[in-house]
């Protein structure tokens, strides 16, 4: 298992409209794809509070891959997209990791 770390740097007062995106869309097209999710958050203290971070879960980079291209072309997605950033783009840049678990981890 290996877990991608996706952090969201959303531009000023855009954050908002990212979470109703996410809420109301992309959270059921994952499901559709079969993308586990392991948690999302904004951040209360650090950095950014103009931020949304969250960690998907997958068997394998080739999941992933796989997995992630069918969910950028979904023709749903794409349109969610664009409707979604009709007032401008919501996102300043993307930060974004592949994490393996060590020997320890829980």
């Amino acid at each position: 298992m290996i877990y991608e770390l996706r952090v969201y740097h959303c531009l000023p007062s855009r954050l908002p409209a990212l979470l109703k995106r996410f809420e109301n869309t992309t959270i059921r097209l994952f499901q559709k794809h079969g993308i586990r999710q392991a948690g999302f958050w904004t951040v209360s203290i650090g950095e950014s509070n103009q931020d949304l971070v969250y960690m998907l879960q997958w068997e394998s980079l080739a999941e992933r891959d796989k997995l992630w291209a069918v969910f950028q072309a979904d023709p749903e997605w794409i349109e969610a997209r664009r409707k979604s950033e009709e007032d401008g783009p919501l996102i300043a840049s993307i930060s974004n990791s592949i994490l393996n678990p060590t020997s320890f981890s829980s």
